[in-house]
């Protein structure tokens, strides 16, 4: 599947417009019966929410941007209230150079209602060839059994511009996290008394909200690398197994998306699009980063 750019050189009347392509026959065919499907972005830290719809061929939005029957002949990608077209917000995401693009290989995911939109592979209209865009299977996890990609080349890049801070920031997580495991016997801790993380935490490029205590407990901020600010929500665990958000989502508009922020992970399985950040896992890799004398 890809999109396809048009309108290159009619930027005054709408700007870069995006058709679909080779469409799988499990998409169409959604697409087909709904008309119009929202689009969630998958971006380097993984899927975020957009006002950008999936738009069937034999549909189109009115004045009002309401959808109603329509003869474009093509499915495409509408944007709507977005402040800029999909292919510009997949450059700005995955901080490629500008240009025009020709195409953008894409998977699509149908999650809640909504396409999961993940750009694979992009070719600009004046180069004779594209790239593949690097894919990070649980861009956000980090735990002792998993830890992504994106979260090292980002423990890395942070030692690499400041050295000495990483390894405080997992020390100062090693300290905090003792408190949680089962031998320190501290009977009453509770969950959100691993905020007090929440300083390494920042250093090492996650900002955590205010603690709300209902719904999500933190909506929160990740900085990694040269990529934008991604927010999305944190839950705080002591343990990841007491995690019963993927069973629901905590409202109708939101994406089933969410990161867990816990001493111990020992959830078996946790659905997809659901992230895990294991105090105990950043603890044992502070080894890797030696304190400065």
């Amino acid at each position: 599947m890809h999109l396809q750019q048009t309108k290159r050189e009619s930027r005054k009347s709408g700007g870069p417009q995006y058709y679909f392509h080779n469409l799988t026959d499990s998409v169409k065919t959604y697409l087909r019966a709904k008309g119009a499907v929202r689009v969630a972005l998958v971006t380097p830290y993984g899927a975020t929410k957009t006002d950008y719809l999936a738009l069937s061929k034999d549909r189109k939005l009115d004045q009002h941007l309401e959808v109603v029957e329509g003869k474009v002949g093509h499915d495409r990608i509408q944007q709507v209230g977005a402040p800029e077209s999909i292919g510009e917000s997949v450059r700005v995401w995955y901080n490629l150079l500008p240009g025009d693009f020709e195409r953008i290989d894409v998977e699509i995911d149908i999650i809640d209602d909504a396409f999961y939109l993940t750009p694979l592979k992009y070719r600009y209209a004046d180069k004779p060839r594209g790239k593949e865009i690097p894919r990070v299977e649980r861009p956000l996890t980090f735990t002792k059994s998993y830890m992504s990609a994106l979260w090292t080349q980002q423990l890395v890049g942070v030692n690499q511009a400041n050295p000495g801070i990483v390894s405080w920031s997992l020390n100062e997580i090693c300290r905090i996290v003792q408190d949680h495991r089962p031998e320190a016997k501290l009977a009453h801790v509770q969950e959100a008394d691993l905020l007090r993380a929440s300083g390494p935490l920042k250093h090492l490029g996650l900002s955590l909200g205010g603690y709300v205590g209902k719904g999500y407990d933190c909506l929160s901020e990740f900085q990694f690398l040269e990529y934008p600010k991604y927010s999305v929500p944190v839950e705080i665990k002591r343990h990841s197994q007491n995690f019963r958000y993927q069973q629901k989502k905590y409202e109708k508009e939101l994406l089933s998306r969410a990161v867990v922020l816990c001493a111990i992970d020992d959830h078996e399985q946790m659905p997809k699009n659901i992230d895990v950040i294991e105090l105990q896992a950043l603890c044992d890799y502070a080894k890797h980063f030696p304190a400065m004398c």
